[in-house]
């Protein structure tokens, strides 16, 4: 099981960019694109996964201290701090369930696929860690290997029938035509956010506001273009974080660049991705009829249209000020603030893009979350004690990304009232 471990982290380790043009041109092959333009593919979507990468990075890095500084200056006193999921992801990997589950996974995927039981075939092998982090989860409290794989294998099968649902959306909206998200995170809240923005959407005074992004150009001009609405998010951001002026600027034009540069990154990507999903849907006319594949990416991508970028930002300051009010929450935001834009991939396009819906619909979905993340805290700091440096001052750690995700809530749930029977 060690040397099972090692090759799949040496695997990992070699990155998106590099692994995603191999896994890319495979796939090609197999579904009959010729090997040179599956290959031209493959480079192409590694380039375009180069080039998100960066912006991310430029989000994140500049969001991140942001954030934190928020903190700082407000005197955020909260006793469980939000590590990010960085930590949670090394330590669900650190579990002696995590290497024997990436084989699992894959060998579900297929065979729900020839069963017709899914129509997504998850590539993002790097986010499989959320469903490894399902599985850790039930470890941890049962000490059951195979009721920790079936714990997995059970929110592998949640996460496949939501992308499946929710492609059509991811399609319409951010024209990302033959993918689907498979992405833990964005799933989980997507199954809170969903209905939650449906009913939104009903209330007098509200339901009749457009605000999406072209409506907002329309009426507001220049103020209106997606790089000016990230220069102003950025500013406010900056603002509250008690940034200087040169600095307040300077966030200002990196949101800017974020909002400007991503879509043209997706774009990119998509290039590549475009023959691979024509030759899958060839073979799979010529077997099946009708039948429709799904590649399954990373809910990254859908940062590449304006509103939910703009609705993830937004949500930094509200998620601390929710943070602070609610009664019974322990939960400071710290590592995940920036990762909230991800979290609101699929509640965007059910809103058609309006951001005043979604980031009403969001504050609602991340009370849950919040709450969640606390009752989750204890399992959480014992799975990542021992491999992360805890925050200074903090008496537990949990997280957004998986403590404040319903599906591992639930699944947190399951094992706790099982945990008897082992």
């Amino acid at each position: 099981m060690g040397g099972l471990s090692e090759a799949v982290h040496g695997i990992l380790n070699v990155g998106p960019s590099v692994m995603l043009p191999v896994i890319i041109f495979i796939v090609g092959l197999f579904f009959r694109v010729r090997p040179g333009k599956s290959l031209t593919a493959g480079i192409t979507v590694g380039i375009g996964m180069i080039g998100i990468n960066l912006v991310i990075n430029l989000l994140t890095t500049s969001v991140g201290p942001a954030a934190q500084a928020m903190v700082k200056r407000f005197g955020l006193n909260l006793t469980v701090i939000d590590a990010g999921w960085p930590a949670v992801s090394a330590g669900s990997w650190a579990q002696p369930v995590s290497a024997i589950m990436i084989p699992i996974i894959l060998i579900i995927n297929i065979g729900m696929i020839v069963a017709n039981l899914t129509k997504t075939l998850d590539i993002d092998i790097w986010n499989y860690w959320h469903i490894i982090a399902a599985a850790s989860t039930a470890f941890i409290i049962t000490k059951s290997w195979w009721f920790s794989i079936v714990c997995g294998i059970i929110y592998e099968v949640a996460v496949l029938l939501i992308a499946d649902f929710t492609a059509p959306k991811i399609e319409e909206y951010y024209g990302l035509e033959g993918i689907s998200f498979p992405t833990g995170s964005a799933d989980a809240y997507g199954l809170i956010g969903i209905p939650i923005s449906m009913l939104v959407s009903k209330i007098p005074g509200i339901k009749n506001l457009d605000a999406d992004p072209e409506t907002i150009q329309k009426r507001f001009g220049v103020f209106g273009e997606p790089m000016v609405m990230g220069i102003i998010i950025g500013i406010a951001l900056a603002a509250l974080g008690g940034y200087n002026f040169p600095n307040i600027l300077k966030l200002g034009m990196s949101m800017g660049g974020v909002m400007f540069l991503m879509p043209r990154m997706v774009k990119i990507l998509m290039e590549g991705l475009i023959p691979i999903q024509e030759g899958a849907q060839k073979v799979l006319q010529e077997k099946y009829g009708n039948r429709k594949l799904y590649l399954g990416m990373d809910a990254a991508l859908s940062t590449g249209a304006p509103a939910t970028l703009a609705t993830g930002l937004l949500m930094v300051p509200i998620t601390l000020f929710l943070a602070v009010i609610l009664p019974g929450n322990r939960v400071l935001p710290f590592g995940d603030l920036a990762s909230i834009p991800f979290f609101v991939a699929l509640v965007v396009p059910s809103r058609k893009g309006n951001i005043v819906h979604s980031v009403i619909s969001c504050t609602i979905m991340m009370v849950f979350a919040l709450y969640m993340a606390t009752d989750f805290a204890p399992v959480l700091t014992q799975m990542m004690n021992g491999i992360v440096k805890f925050p200074h001052g903090a008496a537990q750690v949990t997280n957004l990304d998986t403590g404040g995700n319903v599906l591992n809530w639930l699944i947190l749930k399951f094992a706790q009232v099982l945990k008897p029977l082992f």
